[in-house]
């Protein structure tokens, strides 16, 4: 029996915690562990199969958002596998050895549903790519597919001069991203030197409808409206965005907060579909497990809305026949 992408997906919903090549090979009849190496390392699978995928189920809005950030997927135990290299996770809050994946989302307000339409692995010593280079090729593809959005949200490490403006005077699109505390802006007018955002001051008005201000390094007219969000553990989180009719604070804070369903999709994907289990060496075997980890996540994921559960609800019921049966008819019998 050859390996086939129906075959490995397959296997990637129906293994709860085992995703080895070892054990796929050993669950199929006529299945050779050696087929489904060669058809990981063989294989060319590319990030327009997931838009394939998305695009059999998307609902698509004018006022749909475009999301990016990206994940780590963790490869310490491991000093042989092509492509992992030192970089920061933020789930270790720390540098860890893996592979970097940039992630873009399209999320859909009026029906409060994601999901997942393009990705990159981030490999800068095999492309030369950065991340920011990245979410400039997804960008110009969303452009291409004719894809409809009128806001783009990412995180405080995407939001440069050059991202917000490529995005505002090129794809005049409105951002809305986190900005660090230590970004030099001008509240003043031009009457006051540059300070740090966490060094200006708020009045009562400020605080609740935001402040204009110029960013260092942006043309001289070009304005933002800057908000002072205060979330958990009564931490600041410091917002700009390009809309200047924003006035609500509140507003500002539930339009950002839109940003975290990227990364309830890569908890979901590494918890649901072996997205980081993969043990094969080569890159290329890396970079097709997790495309396949990518469309077997569409699949889990359109399941549970058509049974208005979550992801990891199908995932688990997955067994449920299983126990049914052992308790009806154990093969190992207590005693």
């Amino acid at each position: 029996m050859k390996t086939t992408r129906q075959i490995y997906c397959q296997y990637l919903i129906s293994s709860q915690t085992n995703y080895t090549c070892t054990n796929l090979s050993e669950h199929t009849d006529g299945l050779d562990e050696n087929s489904i190496y060669r058809y990981l390392s063989g294989e060319k699978l590319k990030p327009s199969l997931v838009w394939e995928k998305a695009k059999e189920v998307i609902v698509l809005s004018e006022n749909g958002y475009i999301i990016f950030d990206d994940t780590v997927i963790d490869k310490d135990y491991s000093s042989k596998i092509e492509g992992a290299r030192k970089q920061y996770s933020g789930n270790a809050h720390g540098l860890i050895k893996g592979i970097g994946v940039v992630t873009c989302l399209y999320y859909n307000p009026e029906l409060k549903q994601y999901w997942l339409i393009d990705f990159r692995i981030f490999d800068p010593d095999r492309d030369g790519k950065t991340k920011l280079n990245h979410v400039e090729d997804m960008l110009e593809l969303i452009k291409f597919r004719e894809i409809p959005y009128s806001t783009v949200l990412m995180d405080t490490w995407y939001a440069t001069t050059e991202m917000m403006l490529l995005i505002d005077r090129i794809y005049h699109k409105i951002y809305c991203c986190p900005i660090k505390s230590n970004r030099l802006v001008d509240d003043s007018g031009g009457r006051e030197a540059y300070k740090a955002v966490n060094e200006l001051e708020w009045t009562k008005q400020d605080e609740e409808h935001g402040k204009l201000i110029k960013i260092n390094k942006f043309p001289n007219t070009y304005k933002h409206k800057l908000f002072k969000v205060v979330i958990s553990n009564n931490d600041i989180e410091y917002i700009v965005t390009n809309d200047l009719t924003q006035n609500s604070t509140d507003d500002a804070k539930k339009e950002s907060a839109i940003r975290w369903k990227i990364e309830q999709l890569h908890r979901e994907t590494k918890g649901n579909t072996g997205f980081e289990k993969c043990q094969c060496r080569h890159n290329r075997s890396q970079r097709n497990h997790i495309c396949c980890a990518f469309l077997v996540w569409h699949c889990l994921t359109e399941k549970a809305r058509q049974l208005k559960t979550t992801i990891y609800q199908v995932k688990k019921h997955l067994l449920d026949d299983y126990l049914i049966e052992e308790l009806r008819n154990p093969r190992v019998v207590f005693g």
